[in-house]
């Protein structure tokens, strides 16, 4: 049979046919290999490393180029994650390019990546997504290049070019780069700055009796110095020789504040810089005269900004050494009037120059339902200073807890001596409540005590809060309410309508009064406006269940229109300003009874 086959022309022809197929592909496929292996051979050759990974970021391929720059042999890393081998604890650079590369195909950029000794390396990468026949995503080629040496090399011509050699600090050459930019942000976004140009005082005296060598040390430790007294935003420069300058942004564009926060920086420059130095063995003091010029969204240039504080530098020299001017001189002004103000409200805690004067506040039958208790200072020279000028400082500095716990503790004395009066013991008292005192941690604690030292009735105290304190941390402030509620403390919304009340805020706290802020007020019988916004609060107030008075009623016509509405308190010079305790006694005489109280002397 097979004989007969072999005799067959068509079976020979395709038996042959089937041989020669086979041989081709044999040959095929040892030429395949043979170039893989060349391939391969020239892969491995290469200096960079070569890695394809897969999809799920496991190590297919790892070429000799990789074993030399990564530290791990080919057996360790084929079949690996990738991520967790070069990676570390932080993969969050690999995954973004990985995403890009599967987006677009590719991707090149720099990136951090982890020798098998620990060490970081830069390493510039460039990835390609391989297809397969059908054109699905496969895997990722990389072809990774340390950059280490050229990186440094960047960072060394960039050190010389823009960086002291001395110090480290920027020179001036980069100073003026970042101050154009300031500028320019201080425009854009309408803010404010300041430059604060800084010489030594005395420096080439040092040179002279102690050397050069000693020179430079203090230099270096000023710029140490200066670098602790900065945000990390700000810029440390030197410009040469013993000047530095610091420039600070993102500051108020507001004259005064950005004066305040200039000098608030310049003081604690002259503090740093005035402390002793040790040179090598020797022990140095030197002090530094420094001139400030502010810069906000006005246009001016990095020459005229950087000669302002030059010139407001030698001011400084002028006024004797170690101190610190403004260029502007109605700057200078403010930031002497505060300095001068803060230093004569922290004598007049010591010196017992406040007191309270009170407001009477009437109900819509002409009696007296309580009183307002108002800080007042009277400055032995300056006379009455309005509390516009001061709280707002006290609140600054942190004075402001000394003076709330006199103020309490002054108000809840004479709260005390009224509970013994028959025509006096219904009274209550209202205590104005900064948001710095209310959110110290200790405020609760001083109102019980001081509630407890005086034996005052704590129903009768109404402290006034307002409404700042309920965009700030609205959860601590009810916590806090409800704590005081708790000793029997009532409490009253101050400037109802001002600020930016959530009806969800006010139906959580535990508030006795809404108080009609003064500007509406004024305006209720002639600003159709103001007269809504009355109503509405009075109708509020009904809805809420609270009692609703009015401050700053100057007119009957305004107590009407008030009435009218709903209003049954009422505060302002209709009835009484401000008085001393003194003269409230006589108010309280004449339309209480004719017994009268002592006035209350201060506590000490």
């Amino acid at each position: 049979m097979f004989r007969h086959a072999l005799q067959d022309p068509d079976f020979v022809a395709n038996t042959l046919q089937i041989f020669a197929a086979r041989a081709s592909a044999e040959i095929e496929r040892q030429t395949a290999d043979q170039r893989n292996r060349r391939q391969a051979s020239l892969l491995d050759k290469a200096r960079d490393a070569i890695i394809v990974r897969d999809l799920e970021h496991r190590i297919l391929f790892w070429s000799q180029g990789a074993e030399r720059m990564y530290g791990w042999p080919s057996e360790h890393a084929l079949g690996q994650r990738i991520s967790e081998l070069l990676y570390r604890d932080d993969p969050q650079e690999f995954l973004r390019a990985t995403a890009i590369t599967l987006e677009q195909g590719e991707w090149m950029g720099e990136i951090t990546q982890y020798h098998a000794d620990g060490r970081a390396l830069e390493v510039e990468g460039s990835w390609t997504l391989v297809r397969d026949d059908e054109g699905r995503p496969e895997s990722i080629l990389a072809i990774n290049s340390d950059i280490a040496q050229r990186k440094a090399t960047e960072r060394e011509i960039q050190r010389l070019a823009f960086y002291d050699a001395l110090t480290g600090l920027p020179n001036r050459m980069l100073l003026m780069d970042r101050m154009a930019h300031a500028l320019a942000t201080a425009q854009r976004r309408h803010q404010g700055g300041a430059l604060l140009f800084i010489d030594l005082d005395n420096f080439k005296t040092l040179n002279d009796t102690l050397g050069h060598d000693k020179g430079d040390l203090l230099l270096q430790q000023v710029a140490q110095r200066l670098n602790t007294c900065v945000r990390s935003i700000d810029t440390v420069a030197r410009l040469g020789g013993d000047e530095f300058v610091v420039m600070v942004e993102e500051l108020s564009a507001a004259p005064d504040e950005l004066a305040v926060h200039a000098r608030t920086l310049g003081e604690k420059v002259l503090s740093v810089l005035g402390a002793p130095y040790n040179l090598a063995g020797y022990h140095y003091r030197t002090t530094p005269s420094i001139g400030i010029a502010p810069f906000n969204d006005a246009h001016t240039s990095v020459g005229e900004l950087l000669k302002q504080a030059d010139l407001a530098m030698y001011q400084a020299k002028t006024a004797g050494r170690n101190t610190l001017r403004f260029f502007d001189p109605d700057m200078q002004d403010v930031v002497t009037a505060r300095a001068t103000l803060e230093s004569d409200l922290r004598a007049a805690l010591v010196q017992e120059e406040f007191l309270l004067h009170y407001q009477p506040q009437m109900d819509d039958a002409h009696r007296v339902v309580g009183v307002e208790a108002l800080l007042r200072w009277a400055h032995p020279q300056r006379g009455m200073v309005p509390p516009g000028e001061f709280i707002p400082l006290a609140e600054e500095t942190g004075l402001v807890l000394a003076l709330g716990r006199w103020v309490l503790h002054t108000a809840c004395k004479t709260l005390a001596l009224w509970q013994d009066d028959p025509d006096r013991s219904h009274l209550t008292m209202a205590v104005n409540v900064s948001s710095r005192q209310f959110r110290h941690a200790g405020f609760v604690d001083d109102v019980a005590r001081v509630l407890a030292i005086t034996g005052a009735p704590s129903g009768r105290l109404k402290l006034e809060l307002t409404e700042s304190l309920l965009v700030e941390d609205m959860e601590t402030t009810i916590a806090t309410m409800a704590a005081l509620r708790s000793y029997g403390v009532g409490f009253s919304l101050d400037d109802f309508g001002t600020g930016y009340s959530s009806l969800a805020y006010l139906k959580r706290m535990p508030l006795d009064q809404l108080k009609i802020d003064q500007s509406f007020v004024r305006d209720v019988l002639t600003d159709p406006n103001d007269a809504a916004i009355v109503d509405t609060i009075i109708g509020l107030s009904r809805s809420l269940g609270l009692e609703v008075i009015a401050e700053g009623v100057e007119t009957a016509e305004q107590r009407d229109r008030l009435a009218r509405a709903g209003c049954r308190l009422y505060q302002g010079y209709l009835f009484s300003r401000p008085v001393p305790a003194d003269v409230l006694e006589r108010f309280l005489a004449q339309h209480l009874g004719t017994g009268a109280v002592p006035a209350p002397s201060a506590p000490r």
